[in-house]
């Protein structure tokens, strides 16, 4: 990996995600609004603050997955990607670049979301902040490294927002956001055990709950990670310069 290269397709990607408008409002407008309504169809502020930090998990992820599987895909299409890996250009080198690319959108988001349910909707935060940041960050990684992998199977963006249903929602279900993993069928919790969304969300249960850096959420955290770089690896042994 050379990293001159992987920088350079980081500030290839921002300067892209700062000219396109309707994806940066995706980025960065959609979650707040989400919150804002979120917090005002609870009457109760004790619901909001138990809901919240587990959404403040959920939307990074699903919004990266969808913004990185069309623009990879995107890019594949109008033969930028097989330009670019006719340069010297590795793999790894266009992964991780769009890792830090869409990691540091991922803080802008996290960061707007946070300040606007802190002071403005009166979020009660029991964990530390810093705890919350790194776990809604490594979700928006997960779900930009699934969204990759993902983008290799389509060969059009229609076809890249449809594995949405088919990759998230069934995680969005098991993962205990509807329903505590405790009180499912058996075979349910135990297939949640398996899916990394159920550690994100299990994580920011944690944050809510619990003042200081338990077991429990460094356990998390690292299941979050090792699927981020898993769904990276499979990313880069999937990744094909065009769709054809």
């Amino acid at each position: 990996m050379n990293l001159a290269i992987t920088l350079a397709t980081t500030r290839r990607i921002l300067a892209q995600l700062r000219h396109d408008h309707r994806t940066v409002a995706l980025l960065i407008v959609v979650p707040s609004l989400l919150m804002i309504l979120l917090r005002y169809v609870f009457q109760r502020q004790e619901a909001f603050d138990r809901l919240g930090p587990m959404l403040l998990g959920l939307f990074p992820f699903v919004v990266m997955f969808v913004v990185t599987s069309v623009a990879t895909l995107r890019e594949r299409t109008g033969g930028t990607l097989e330009r670019l890996m006719s340069m010297p250009l590795g793999k790894l080198d266009l992964l991780v670049g769009y890792a830090l690319a869409f990691g540091l959108a991922a803080l802008v988001q996290v960061g707007v979301v946070l300040v606007i349910s802190l002071t403005w909707l009166g979020l009660d935060l029991t964990g530390s902040l810093a705890s919350l940041v790194l776990v809604a960050v490594l979700d928006a990684l997960l779900g930009m490294a699934l969204g990759l992998f993902a983008s290799a199977f389509a060969r059009t963006e229609f076809q890249a927002v449809q594995f949405m249903p088919a990759l998230v929602l069934p995680q969005t279900l098991l993962c205990g956001l509807i329903i505590p993993r405790d009180q499912m069928a058996g075979w349910l919790e135990a297939l949640s055990r398996v899916l990394p969304l159920t550690y994100a969300v299990q994580g920011m249960q944690e944050i809510s709950t619990r003042p200081r850096f338990t077991g429990t959420l460094a356990t998390d955290v690292a299941v979050i990670a090792a699927f981020t770089v898993a769904a990276l690896l499979l990313g880069a042994a999937t990744l094909r310069r065009r769709t054809v």
